[in-house]
């Protein structure tokens, strides 16, 4: 008889700090709707427009155009893999689920749809285009979602995002 050898992921030593720096810049793209000028670290930057979705099926539409960027692809070989988007039955979290490809998003639920918004969903998507394993929220994955968001929400979002998690203590590759 053979050992197998499992392949287990690090240890996800900032997932914390992650969400409390994306939690933070979440609020300012709500409060900034109107007004989106804001400074940060003594620049004044104009806010992107971010997407909020409609449906479960408008997320999907949204994740298939951005795996099929020609600069997803180039960068992430794991962009080729289709990804099922499906409602979440609970409302607290989104997640990503590796063995079936799958982004789990709450839908409405009791005037919340605080995840049918593109920076959850993009989140979600940067966990997709790991290669392997590593630890879920570690340096690896916040310059993959900084690369992301820098990409298809404007380098003003990933700026807000880097300063944010730098300010929180977010370790980068």
């Amino acid at each position: 008889m053979t050992a197998q050898r499992f392949v287990t992921a690090p240890r996800d030593g900032q997932r914390s700090r992650v969400y409390d720096a994306e939690h933070l810049v979440h609020r300012l793209f709500d409060r900034s709707r109107d007004y989106p000028l804001i400074e940060v670290a003594g620049s004044r930057i104009t806010l992107p427009v971010e997407c909020r979705f409609a449906s479960i099926d408008s997320v999907q539409s949204y994740v298939d155009q951005v795996l099929s960027l020609g600069w997803v692809r180039a960068r992430w070989p794991r962009a080729t893999q289709k990804v099922l988007v499906r409602e979440r039955a609970g409302d607290a979290q989104a997640h990503y689920e590796r063995a079936g490809e799958v982004i789990a998003v709450p839908s409405y639920r009791g005037n919340s749809a605080w995840a049918m918004r593109e920076l959850v969903v993009l989140h979600e998507l940067s966990h997709h285009l790991a290669d392997g394993p590593e630890a879920a929220h570690g340096p690896e994955f916040v310059d993959r979602l900084l690369a992301v968001i820098d990409g298809v929400v404007g380098p003003e979002a990933a700026l807000l995002l880097r300063i944010t998690m730098l300010d929180n203590g977010v370790r980068t590759a």
